[in-house]
């Protein structure tokens, strides 16, 4: 039997009424709009950070932005019960899959080449000291071109998003993949690429003479199959 298709609100949490005791929770339930003002000002609401999702499903999202036959034997690297980011399985193969962000609004998971690690590693530290947007591409950047941060050429980072999961196989709904494949300082006269994609999913390259430049790919996205017409009996 399938399971329950779960739209994605990062982590296990999600609604108004995250952090309200249980009483007033009811309250509010019970009680339509009226109880939910009535249940606000008996206690205010209670920040509470979402959840990571257990460690077996975060494993089943993560891997499936890798190809079928690598999956089984990828690292995953997701979150512990704690929200800390963690090493949920040590893999045998090349590829590092990384499960979704408890804290993100959208479902987006990911797999790349272990020799990616250090790049993406880096940016995880940098955004961990409040370094963040164009500072943190900059500051990478500028430790490449210093040679203290490597950055392979070739290596390619796969990105699956999707509007939720299936609650019992994990299996992603509406996914959608694009690819990044790294050439630090490619240019359009040394790959023969535009800036900008020449047809629908053709590649391109974005950020071309930096040590960042990458081949993106990015087919089109599916159209959603139209509303049936309403019948009249």
């Amino acid at each position: 039997m399938p399971g329950l298709r779960r739209p994605f609100r990062g982590g296990r949490s999600g609604g108004i009424l995250v952090g309200m005791p249980r009483h007033l929770s009811v309250i509010a339930r019970r009680g339509g709009a009226a109880g939910v003002l009535a249940a606000m000002l008996a206690a205010p609401l209670v920040a509470q950070a979402p959840q990571p999702l257990a460690p077996d499903l975060q494993i089943r999202l993560a891997v499936q932005a890798a190809p079928p036959s690598l999956r089984d034997s990828a690292t995953v690297q997701g979150y512990d019960a704690q929200g800390t980011f963690v090493t949920l399985r040590r893999g045998t193969n090349r590829l590092i899959c990384m499960a979704p962000d408890p804290k993100a609004e959208h479902l987006e998971v990911s797999c790349h080449d272990r020799d990616l690690e250090p790049f993406f590693a880096r940016g995880r530290a940098l955004a961990a000291q409040g370094v963040t947007g164009e500072r943190r591409v900059r500051q990478r950047w500028a430790e490449i071109t210093a040679h203290r941060l490597p950055m392979p050429t070739g290596k390619m980072n796969t990105i699956m998003t999707g509007t939720g999961f299936d609650s019992t196989t994990g299996q992603i709904h509406d996914a959608y993949t694009r690819w990044v494949i790294y050439v630090p300082n490619a240019t359009v006269a040394s790959t023969g690429l535009g800036e900008a994609p020449t047809a629908p999913g053709a590649p391109w390259l974005m950020f071309a003479g930096t040590p960042g430049a990458h081949i993106m790919i990015t087919p089109p996205r599916p159209t959603p199959p139209p509303a049936a017409a309403p019948t009249h009996q």
